[in-house]
């Protein structure tokens, strides 16, 4: 593996970096995050209409990658057309790298996961709504994520990182994200406040 591609799967995005890339959107907290959301709701929506496989990973990286630039000094005067420039190299870049070829959830070989722990009706009942809201391929990397036990369970989202062609951090990074969404639906579905999501 070249230096580069070590660096970049190496280097991970900090709460101050990613501070400064939304005061560089605008100065103001909630305004920079309402145009980051629409920064990165964009950037999905190109990546979806270009065909590539996990479209949000691509506007994520993307996104990390101007951080980055910020974060080494670089001077960015319009963040959201920065992004489209990048988000160019990052899909040509999915097309050029067969090693790093994301297949879809579908083309992998899934055991049948584990029901949901049970734990009231109401509950189980907002759970398995939310979970089916999601799209088929976010729904079965949940469950695939969270099968198994102790070394199996390692071993597993080790093979599940490779046979999608990411790192396995952004495999956890990318179940958090989900997570997060599902708790936040199961959440208001059950009419009280979710709690902030914790990474295992």
């Amino acid at each position: 593996m070249s230096d580069a591609r070590r660096t970049r799967t190496e280097w991970v995005l900090t709460s101050e970096a990613f501070a400064r890339f939304l005061s560089c959107l605008d100065p103001d907290a909630e305004r920079a995050g309402e145009k980051y959301e629409s920064v990165r709701r964009k950037l999905v929506k190109i990546f979806d209409w270009r065909g590539a496989h996990f479209p949000e990973d691509c506007a994520d990286e993307t996104i990390n990658r101007v951080v980055r630039k910020l974060e080494s000094g670089e001077t960015i005067s319009d963040i959201p057309t920065y992004c489209h420039g990048v988000a160019r190299l990052v899909f040509l870049e999915t097309l050029k790298s067969p090693d790093r070829r994301r297949v879809g959830l579908d083309e992998l070989n899934s055991a049948p996961a584990p029901p949901p722990r049970e734990e009231d009706g109401e509950r189980r009942e907002c759970f398995e709504r939310c979970l089916g809201e999601l799209p088929v391929e976010s729904r079965q990397l949940l469950l695939r994520y969270y099968e198994d036990e102790r070394r199996d369970k390692i071993n597993n989202r080790q093979a599940l990182a490779d046979q999608l062609g990411i790192p396995l951090n952004a495999l956890r990074n990318r179940v958090q994200r989900l997570r997060d969404k599902l708790e936040q639906c199961v959440a208001n579905c059950l009419g009280v406040p979710s709690s902030p999501g914790r990474k295992k």
